[in-house]
C-alpha cells in the first residue's frame, strides 16, 4: 500500500467518527445566529420597541372572589352610612378610601392616609378595625328582576336632537336599569352572573349588592322638594323674596321649642367630594364631580332655592361650552338618562345646580360643565337632607 492510499484510509476512518471542520463552524454558527436573535427580542421587549401584535398578551388575573366580596362589603357598610363610595365594583379603589376618612372624621377617629395615586390601582387594603363590616349581613343577595324594572328601558338615540324628540329618556338596557337600582358597576353584576346580564328579563333570579335599592318610581314622592316642572329646571329665576321667605320659615322652632341645627353643604373641589354638616356634625358624603379649569364650578357662598324632581333640561351647547346662551338649544325629556339626571337642586346663580348624572361611572372622574354632579342614587339621598335657604359652600 502507497503512502497516499495510506492517508486516505485514515482520513475516511476519522470522518466516520467525528464531524469535519466545516460541520463544526456551520453549527456554531447557526448557534450564534440563534442566541443573537433571542437577545435583540429581549432588548425590544424591554425597551417596548417590539411592536405590541409579537408581544405575549398580558393576561390580568381573574379577581379573588373573597377580595372582592370583602371590598364590596366595605362598599355597601359605607353606602349604607351615607358616605359614599360611589359605584360599588368591588375593589378598594380611590372612593372608597376617600368615602371612609370621611366616615371616621365624622365619628372623631383618625383617618388613615390614603395610597398614592398609582398604588390605588393596586388595590391596597384600608385599615377597617373597628367597622362592624358585620352589620352589612351577606355582600351579595338574591334579587328577581320585576316587571317594574323594565318599564323605564327603551331605545336611548345618542343624538341630542334625536333624544329631544323623545318623551322620556330611558335606561338603555336591563342591564343599565338593575346596575344603577344596586349602585354597582356593570362589570361587578357580570362577575357575580356569568352570562346572564346581556339577556336579563322579567322574572330571572341574579345576585346583587346588599344595598338599599334605588326606586326611580320613588322619585316624585321625594320630600322635601318640588313637583315635576315643565319649565327647563336650569332656567328658572332666581327669586330673592321666595328664597328667603322660605328659609325663615325652614328655620322657625319646632313645635317643642327646640330650632333645628342649620344644615350647610360643603363641596370639596380639590377632593371631588360632598360633605353634609347639620351644625357642626359631619352627616353624609357623596362623591361629584365638578367643573374643569375652562367651565369651573363657582367658587364661593350659595343657598339652595329650589328642589325640582325629574327635570327637563335646556341643552345648550354654547351655554355649556363657553358660559354663553344662544338660539341654538334642545330641550331635554325627563328621565333616568336626561344629562342632569332625576333631581336638580338649584343654587342662587342662574344655570348652576347640584345635579344628577345619565354616566355614573363619571363621578369623581370626570368634569362636568360647572355644575355639581353625583349619582343618581347619591343626589336623591342628598335631596332628602336639604331644604330651600341651606347653606352652599362651594371651595
Amino acid at each position: 500500500m502507497s503512502a497516499l492510499q495510506s492517508n486516505n484510509r485514515e482520513r475516511a476512518q476519522s470522518s466516520g467518527h467525528f464531524p469535519n471542520n466545516c460541520a463544526i463552524l456551520r453549527q456554531r454558527s447557526h448557534h450564534v445566529k440563534a442566541l443573537f436573535c433571542f437577545a435583540i427580542i429581549a432588548v425590544l421587549i424591554s425597551s417596548g420597541i417590539l411592536p405590541a401584535a409579537a408581544r405575549k398578551k398580558h393576561r390580568e388575573p381573574a379577581p379573588n372572589k373573597a377580595n372582592v366580596e370583602a371590598a364590596t362589603r366595605l362598599q355597601i357598610f359605607l353606602d349604607r352610612a351615607n358616605f359614599s363610595p360611589g359605584k360599588l365594583d368591588g375593589t378598594y379603589n380611590g372612593l372608597t378610601w376617600k368615602g371612609l376618612g370621611l366616615y371616621r372624621q365624622s365619628r372623631g377617629e383618625q383617618s388613615q392616609r390614603p395610597p398614592q395615586q398609582g398604588k390605588i390601582k393596586s388595590n391596597v387594603v384600608p385599615d377597617v378595625t373597628g367597622l362592624d363590616l358585620d352589620s352589612v349581613g351577606p355582600a351579595f343577595v338574591p334579587y328577581t328582576v320585576a316587571d317594574a324594572d323594565l318599564a323605564s328601558v327603551g331605545p336611548l338615540p345618542s343624538s341630542v336632537p334625536a333624544q329631544a324628540k323623545l318623551k322620556f329618556l330611558p335606561y338603555r338596557d336591563a342591564a343599565d336599569a338593575i346596575a344603577e337600582k344596586f349602585h354597582s358597576d356593570l362589570h361587578l353584576l357580570e362577575q357575580l352572573n356569568p352570562g346572564k346580564m346581556k339577556t336579563i328579563k322579567a322574572g330571572d333570579q341574579i345576585k346583587v349588592p346588599n344595598v338599599e335599592p334605588f326606586e326611580l318610581g320613588a322619585v316624585k314622592e321625594i320630600k322635601p322638594g318640588s313637583e315635576i316642572s315643565a319649565q327647563p329646571a336650569n332656567e328658572v329665576e332666581y327669586q330673592p323674596e321666595s328664597q328667603s321667605e322660605n328659609a325663615d320659615k325652614n328655620n322657625q322652632p319646632k313645635k317643642d321649642g327646640a330650632p333645628s341645627a342649620p344644615v350647610v353643604i360643603k363641596i370639596d373641589t380639590k377632593i371631588n367630594m360632598l360633605g353634609v354638616l347639620q351644625g357642626e356634625k359631619l352627616i353624609a358624603a357623596y362623591p361629584v364631580t365638578i367643573g374643569s379649569a375652562h367651565t369651573a364650578s363657582p367658587i364661593g357662598e350659595w343657598k339652595v332655592t329650589r328642589i325640582t324632581k325629574m327635570p327637563t333640561f335646556r341643552y345648550d351647547k354654547e351655554m355649556l361650552q363657553h358660559g354663553r346662551r344662544s338660539g341654538n338649544f334642545h330641550l331635554l325629556p325627563p328621565g333616568p338618562r336626561n344629562p342632569v339626571g332625576v333631581m336638580w337642586i338649584a343654587l342662587n346663580k342662574k344655570g348652576i345646580g347640584i345635579h344628577g348624572t345619565n354616566e355614573p361611572g363619571s363621578i369623581g372622574r370626570a368634569a362636568s360643565h360647572g355644575c355639581i354632579r353625583l349619582a343618581n342614587w347619591d343626589v336623591v339621598r342628598l335631596a332628602t337632607k336639604i331644604k330651600p335657604g341651606d347653606n352652599v359652600s362651594i371651595h
